[in-house]
């Protein structure tokens, strides 16, 4: 089993940065996907991006939702088995719980793709 645990979620306001963390535990597999979703209010949970690793090669490919593309960057540490995302310029369409998700046999862009899920972190974006 993986356990994942999102933090760094909050309020802030338009233009403004945050830095969610998805901290893993557990289980250790040789091949991940790790990716970001998010689930407005009365929406369905969409994909935000994804990163995935190898234990020979380190970090391969990532992919990033076009809504999000050029605003926010995921990245992973692996020394702490964290993964990020870095959310930069952000918009009040943003807002909205943000689960980090774990694939351990190459996820793509699809929720079905993910074998484990985090609780969620809130994100609001309001002045």
């Amino acid at each position: 089993q993986v356990q994942l645990v999102e933090s760094g979620g909050g309020l802030v306001q338009p233009g403004g940065s945050l830095r969610l963390s998805c901290a893993a535990s557990g289980r250790t597999f040789s091949t991940s996907t790790t990716g970001w979703f998010r689930q407005a209010p009365g929406k369905e949970r969409e994909f935000v991006a994804r990163i995935s690793w190898t234990r020979s090669w380190g970090v391969g490919s990532m992919e990033y939702a076009d809504s999000v593309m050029g605003r926010f960057t995921i990245s992973r540490d692996n020394t702490k088995n964290t993964v990020y995302l870095q959310m930069n310029s952000l918009k009040p369409d943003d807002t909205a719980v943000y689960y980090c998700a774990t694939s351990t046999a190459g996820g793509g862009s699809s929720r079905s793709d993910y074998n484990y899920w985090g609780q969620g972190t809130q994100v609001t974006v309001s002045s």
